[in-house]
């Protein structure tokens, strides 16, 4: 690179609207500091993509079939460290701000943003820093003022259904798998199963694990 040039920013769209991806590309064309090296539809597809393309920036959707873009952030950033990740959204949730940054994203815009906005934050991000849109700014102020901070625990527990959390609280009560089939009227082989897939989505090991990370959640939030 010569004196007076810019470094590229290798980028990732990831989308599963068609329009959204083909715009981005669009406006990124006469940005010639941006190249787009990768596309993808669905959140499994962007994990794939940024393991073989290994970008500086990944463009992505927050909702996403098959992974979701949170899900989808996190994977990438353990898969491929040193890449940057700015997640989109039609809408500003708090709850989707505050996962968005836990699972390491560096930046959260609305998709209605001026354009200029969003390459600025394109910009920043994928040279290492950090940003929000104001929108996305008074959301996590207003999570950090009500103290609903979402910790890594919560975004983990977030990935269980209904069924896994109620498992969940019963080894947390010392039951064997025979036991909580007969509490929830399932055999003793499926309940290992949804054991085995909890521990997994957890980050887990060992059920006694399960039991810990089930009464430290039960202790911060009483009424779930």
């Amino acid at each position: 690179m010569t004196e007076g040039q810019t470094e590229t920013i290798h980028v990732l769209l990831a989308d599963d609207h068609d329009l959204v991806r083909t715009g981005l590309k669009a406006a990124l064309r006469a940005h010639p500091e941006f190249s787009v090296v990768a596309e993808a539809r669905d959140g499994e597809e962007a994990v794939r993509e940024a393991k073989r393309v290994r970008p500086d920036l990944v463009v992505m959707d927050v909702r996403m079939p098959r992974l979701d873009g949170i899900e989808a952030c996190r994977d990438i950033l353990s898969e491929v460290p040193g890449t940057n990740v700015l997640m989109l959204t039609s809408y500003a949730d708090e709850r989707a701000v505050m996962a968005a940054i836990v699972a390491g994203a560096s930046g959260f815009m609305l998709k209605e943003v001026q354009t200029a906005e969003l390459l600025e934050a394109m910009r920043v991000v994928g040279r290492g820093g950090k940003t929000l849109d104001a929108v996305s700014s008074a959301a996590v102020i207003e999570q950090i003022r009500r103290g609903n901070v979402v910790s890594e625990e919560d975004r983990l527990a977030q990935q269980l259904n209904e069924r896994e959390l109620r498992i969940l609280d019963l080894i947390a009560e010392g039951m064997t798998n025979r036991e909580i089939g007969e509490q929830l009227y399932l055999s003793e082989k499926t309940v290992k199963h949804h054991v085995s897939d909890i521990l997994g989505k957890l980050g887990l090991t060992r059920r006694v694990e399960a039991a810990a990370f089930a009464i430290r959640r039960s202790v911060k939030h009483p009424s779930d």
